[in-house]
């Protein structure tokens, strides 16, 4: 477990540092450890060392680990932060705390309707492809606004839109990567200036998580300088 306890310790390190440059508070940001590929017992160690949100990729993956880590349930926060199919939702419905990967009106309306009553409600972002890529999901930045505005609409006792995520273009040096969260906090600004309470810009990885900060990320989601080298 040492080495996932350092690990952690040195992101946490890097995200207070990162949050002081940028005149934040370190509790500002919110760390989602990524398990992707991972084994279960890898995620029962962050959480034994203090790690307390989990961000998932693949819905089938994610469902077994939280089946396997039940016991820790009332502890810890999921997150889906991958391309979620419309024939899967009501099972992310049932399960998970957030989704970040919300782009298509469809699949919002699905998640509300399949939130079960009585659960508090399901927190979403909205995926925004800020850099264009064709092969990225994500709704384009001019399509957000009237998306935000259907999904803000839906009923709240079941889904909550809360804020944006991408998951920009690899980019080398600080200024080149600062560009494309900057985009998405704006984007989320312009929404904001329309009356939208949104809180949440969920951007920044193991390599840029410097420059999320900077431009004011409040999840950052990393995986391998949490974990190391995938399974």
């Amino acid at each position: 477990m040492g080495s996932i306890v350092t690990r952690l310790q040195e992101v946490k390190r890097r995200i207070a540092a990162a949050s002081s440059a940028a005149g934040r508070d370190a509790d500002s940001v919110t760390l989602l450890a990524v398990g992707k590929t991972q084994p279960v017992d890898a995620l029962r160690d962050a959480h034994a060392a203090g790690q307390r949100d989990f961000g998932e990729n693949y819905v089938q993956e994610a469902l077994a680990k939280i089946e396997a880590l039940r016991d820790l349930r009332a502890d810890l926060v999921w997150h889906l932060i991958g391309p979620l199919q419309s024939n899967k939702t009501r099972a992310v419905a049932e399960a998970f705390d957030w989704v970040h990967s919300v782009d298509r009106l469809k699949v919002a309306e699905r998640l509300a309707v399949q939130r079960p009553p009585g659960m508090a409600p399901l927190q979403l972002c909205l995926q925004v492809n800020v850099s264009g890529e064709a092969s990225k999901s994500g709704v384009s930045p001019a399509a957000l606004p009237a998306l935000a505005r259907a999904v803000a609409a839906l009923p709240a006792d079941r889904v909550r839109l809360r804020g944006l995520m991408a998951i920009p273009a690899p980019a080398d040096g600080f200024e080149a990567q600062r560009a494309p969260h900057r985009r998405l906090r704006e984007l989320l600004q312009a929404l904001r200036a329309e009356g939208l309470a949104l809180d949440t810009l969920s951007m920044g990885m193991s390599d840029d998580l410097e420059a999320a900060i900077a431009e004011g990320a409040t999840l950052v989601r990393v995986g391998g300088a949490i974990f190391g080298a995938r399974g």
